[in-house]
């Protein structure tokens, strides 16, 4: 699944973490090739006292602001967990989103922290922490919502409703698996081309998760759009868990991720994960439950 910031390089708040020539290394390898099981994550960071990074420069997950520091709610979150883990300094590396995964299997950063959804797919090639986020969907519609649209069910039943959605992204599954026809689905390249679609009157509604959807209208509030509330999708009677985001290392780093994890979910039953979601737009909503974990989004 795809998904690309409808807006890069917006404000936010700062990482107040030291971030060192992430350009400079971006291209660097790790050859972890002669390591037993590619050794051991933590303790090489520990040693190192720095972490890269790899991210995609998206709004809200993980972004370089304007005095290009990483921000966001991935790298905000990542800071805290690492700072625990005796980690004390990032250092970011950008990336297209598509190249993250080959990125990571190379060995041009330690883990992916962007925001990235956990799929089937995705959990063949990389190793998942638990959710970091669990993003309920809603749609983009005119101020107002001229449609009434608060579900999927509603676009199947409005035949006149026009959807967009992005290439590649659950939501195209999910309307299609819903009932919705081919002819009246239009797909975007990216996300600020699906906002643009909606502002011009292109499409009636696009569906995307709630929490990019909440960032993007904060960021453009004179669009003359509005996002939906939050809702769960069903599809054949089962719930759909359409966007639980979490960070990747290489799949033989299983002794890191559970320390990693150890961490994320004091966070989270301390109500601190939250507290450091909230500033990019997060709600109680977007909270993982504590029974949500990679392994169960891995076998959806």
């Amino acid at each position: 699944m795809s998904r690309r910031g409808l807006l890069r390089g917006a404000g936010g708040l700062g990482l107040g973490l030291a971030v060192v020539g992430a350009a400079s290394t971006a291209c660097s390898r790790v050859d972890l090739g002669d390591e037993p099981d590619g050794g051991s994550l933590l303790g090489r960071l520990r040693d190192r006292g720095e972490v890269r990074i790899g991210f995609a420069n998206e709004a809200p997950y993980s972004f370089l602001d304007k005095d290009a520091k990483l921000t966001g709610e991935a790298s905000e979150v990542a800071r805290t967990v690492f700072e625990r883990l005796g980690v004390k300094r990032i250092q970011p590396v950008p990336s297209d989103f598509g190249a993250l995964i080959p990125g990571l299997r190379a060995g041009l950063f330690d883990i992916v922290g962007a925001g990235m959804s956990i799929t089937p797919k995705r959990c063949e090639q990389v190793l998942f922490t638990d959710p970091e986020f669990d993003a309920a969907e809603a749609f983009l519609v005119p101020r107002g919502n001229p449609k009434g649209l608060k579900t999927m069910d509603d676009v199947v039943r409005d035949q006149s409703v026009r959807l967009g959605v992005l290439l590649g992204a659950v939501e195209l599954d999910v309307a299609t698996k819903s009932g919705v026809p081919d002819s009246r689905i239009t797909k975007f390249a990216d996300q600020p081309s699906a906002f643009d679609g909606a502002k011009v009157g292109r499409v009636d509604a696009v569906a995307l998760t709630s929490i990019s959807l909440r960032w993007a209208v904060k960021q453009q509030p004179d669009a003359g759009l509005e996002v939906t509330e939050p809702y769960r999708p069903v599809v054949d009677g089962v719930q759909v868990t359409a966007a639980a985001g979490g960070f990747a290392v290489t799949q033989d780093q299983t002794d890191f991720v559970a320390a990693f994890d150890r961490e994320l979910h004091k966070l989270r039953d301390s109500g601190e994960l939250l507290a450091l979601q909230r500033p990019f737009g997060f709600t109680e909503t977007d909270v993982p439950a504590p029974d949500l974990t990679a392994a169960k989004v891995c076998q959806a």
